[in-house]
């Protein structure tokens, strides 16, 4: 069964819609016993960094999401659910991530249109099993002001430009986490759900 947090982001929906096509059972709750319990989670992202945290601290939803992740079950994140697995981010300064991933949330550099939205590619670095038939430089749909820097590089997959070279793809252990919407990405993104309802 697939678990989609919910702590009050807008995607819901339309993440809950497009794993429809894969699995029967699709499970959204904020109760943080069965978010610690789910065999597969997915934490939605729309909205901002200082929010979306203290909501998960507020719900206890933190220490559920923590508990998770140390049972090597898989988890994917989207979005602003990849960046609240960082330590920090300029987005809300004073409220500290969740720290699984080393690293800070940046703001696009003055210059840049932003939020970078619309469809744009994914240069694959390191190969993953979500990306399994996933096409090299694939177009994928971004909606997004700020993104990821981490320190340590060996965990970013996918690599997108947009100014500048920013991870679109991280995956550290049993963590998947994607920048872009795969449920707003048509047929490329719809195969990186179809692989994590399929990974054990």
């Amino acid at each position: 069964m697939i678990t989609i947090l919910d702590y009050g982001a807008s995607n819901i929906g339309s993440v809950f819609n497009a794993f429809k096509r894969f699995v029967d059972r699709i499970l959204i709750t904020s109760d943080p016993d069965l978010v610690a319990r789910s065999d597969k989670l997915v934490v939605p992202g729309v909205g901002s960094f200082g929010d979306c945290v203290r909501k998960l601290r507020k719900n206890g939803l933190e220490e559920a999401l923590l508990e998770f992740i140390k049972t090597g079950k898989p988890l994917l994140g989207i979005c602003v659910g990849l960046h609240v697995f960082l330590e920090e981010s300029e987005e809300a300064p004073r409220v500290k991530g969740l720290g699984v991933l080393k690293g800070r949330v940046l703001r696009f550099p003055r210059g840049l249109k932003v939020p970078h939205m619309g469809w744009n590619t994914v240069r694959i670095i390191n190969r993953c099993d979500l990306l399994r038939h996933v096409k090299d430089e694939e177009f994928f749909y971004f909606v997004h002001s700020y993104y990821a820097k981490l320190e340590e590089e060996k965990f970013i997959v996918g690599v997108t430009n947009y100014g500048l070279d920013f991870p679109s793809v991280i995956k550290k252990d049993n963590i998947y986490l994607f920048q872009f919407h795969p449920e707003k990405s048509y047929i490329p993104g719809l195969k990186i759900l179809e692989n994590f309802c399929k990974i054990l």
